[in-house]
């Protein structure tokens, strides 16, 4: 099925330019914005993505959309009649308390639908360039001293729910791939993206689940006493960052991140000004699997990409008010 390789490898392509490009989970939130930009640079765009939280509203109409679940078994076809010199992979079971409740669905998505993905890139000629979307918030898992905060790569990740682990064990099998088969690859740890289209009724996207709520007068749920901080990024300066993998030969991991802690207190505090909300809160109890603190340390993208964060979160979160208002 593989292409394998011995000491001589292909070419590299990082300084090519490419002209056909996969989205995985390209009808979601974050996957769209990367379709846009792909579209945007005059790539030809293919969309896959099973719908399940994914939209068609979100879908450019320049990209050609395929309805597929990456753990398909005819994935491994498509992605050969495509041909794509570039997949950027965003498709995933994504939310942490989903997969403390299920982790034998997390794993079927998150590991062997991307087994099942890497083997169908793995059976071109040329092999196409992956850039893997894994993640900064989960992967590290409970950070107990304030003095390794932010986190860096260095660190050894050590995740603390099923979500993590599976988003791991896909970073662990990407060198392998690599050395076998001579996959070009790059994983990004992202921190929480935020920004136009994110899904106001999933169980993740805190700052859009409160706008979307506060614009409509509704009760606003805090899990635990709102002294979670965790780090959270635009997402227009996070498809910045996928555009500087994908022109780089580094492997990473790359934490994409604003380097700053904010507490789940301060966005509602933030967000009610914005929208002229004026109850308070309703606190529950917190979730399995969430973690207390976690923010990244973006400097490796910074010395290697040349890649930092643009926009403040004040300024973030006003253009996804606005957003939501007009939506």
């Amino acid at each position: 099925m593989f292409r394998k390789i011995g000491m001589s490898r292909e070419p590299d392509i990082a300084d090519s330019k490419r002209s056909v490009v996969v989205v995985t989970g390209g009808a979601g939130f974050i996957g769209s914005h990367v379709t846009d930009a792909m579209v945007q640079q005059g790539n030809r765009v293919h969309v896959l993505d099973n719908l399940t939280t994914g939209n068609v509203a979100n879908l450019n109409p320049a990209a050609e959309f395929h309805e597929i679940d990456i753990c398909d078994s005819s994935l491994g076809s498509l992605i050969s009649e495509i041909s794509p010199e570039l997949i950027y992979h965003l498709a995933a079971q994504g939310s942490v308390s989903v997969s403390a409740k299920d982790p034998v669905l997390d794993a079927n998505v998150n590991i062997m639908g991307t087994l099942n993905l890497l083997n169908g890139a793995c059976s071109l000629s040329p092999i196409p360039k992956v850039v893997y979307f894994s993640t900064g918030g989960a992967i590290y898992g409970e950070i107990k001293d304030d003095g390794l905060l932010p986190v860096s790569e260095s660190m050894v990740p050590h995740p603390s729910s099923p979500y993590g682990a599976s988003k791991l064990a896909v970073e662990n099998y990407l060198p392998v791939y690599a050395d076998l088969y001579g996959l070009d690859y790059v994983i990004v740890r992202p921190a929480n993206i935020y920004g136009p289209r994110q899904d106001p009724h999933g169980e993740a996207g805190v700052i859009a689940i409160f706008t979307k709520a506060m614009l409509e007068k509704r009760d606003v749920t805090i899990f635990g006493d709102g002294s979670y901080k965790r780090d959270y990024l635009y997402i227009s300066d996070f498809v910045d960052a996928m555009l500087a993998v994908a022109e780089r030969n580094g492997k990473g991991p790359y934490n994409i991140s604003s380097g700053h802690g904010v507490s789940v207190n301060e966005l509602f505090r933030l967000l009610s000004g914005l929208t002229r909300y004026e109850s308070e809160p309703i606190h529950a109890a917190v979730r399995l699997g969430d973690i207390p603190k976690i923010w990244l340390d973006a400097t490796k993208a910074k010395d290697e990409l040349d890649w930092v964060t643009g926009t403040s979160l004040e300024d973030g979160m006003k253009m996804t008010v606005d957003w939501f208002r007009g939506e």
